[in-house]
């Protein structure tokens, strides 16, 4: 069954510039093309879109998802550059948790000592003040 980029981007949930973005840049298949030149979508095409759409939101990036892809195109399974691209995002996202607590931690600090300091319309005693000079 043959389906049209409208139809492939309801079913999806991928918007239509999405797809074609996706075609441009080979991690979508060209379409196979109807009589009257319209893009036409079948069942493979949906369920390489749906794995683009599950991967982008476990964060992996276009060209770790273009690696698996080609992967399975070559008949390799891909699971060990599955394995090491999902360590490397486990370590980045700890560093991106710590840095947020640190974040927090800081803003909590400025809005506490904030609470006490007057309205400036000069900046100069007010939280204002404090962000300025925290840098």
């Amino acid at each position: 069954m043959m389906v049209s980029i409208g139809q492939l981007s309801q079913q999806t949930g991928i918007s239509t510039e999405t797809i074609r973005y996706y075609e441009r840049i080979a991690l979508l298949p060209p379409a196979k093309r109807a009589a009257n030149g319209y893009r036409q979508y079948d069942e493979r095409d949906i369920e390489r879109l749906l794995f683009i759409k599950r991967s982008r939101a476990l964060d992996f990036t276009l060209n770790d998802i273009r690696e698996i892809l080609a992967f399975r195109e070559r008949n390799e399974p891909p699971c060990q550059y599955v394995m090491t691209v999902m360590e490397t995002q486990i370590d980045e996202i700890e560093q991106r948790i710590h840095d947020l607590e640190q974040l927090r931690s800081e803003i909590k600090a400025l809005h506490e000592a904030g609470q006490s300091l007057p309205d400036d319309v000069q900046m100069k005693t007010c939280v204002c003040h404090l962000i300025q000079t925290s840098v």
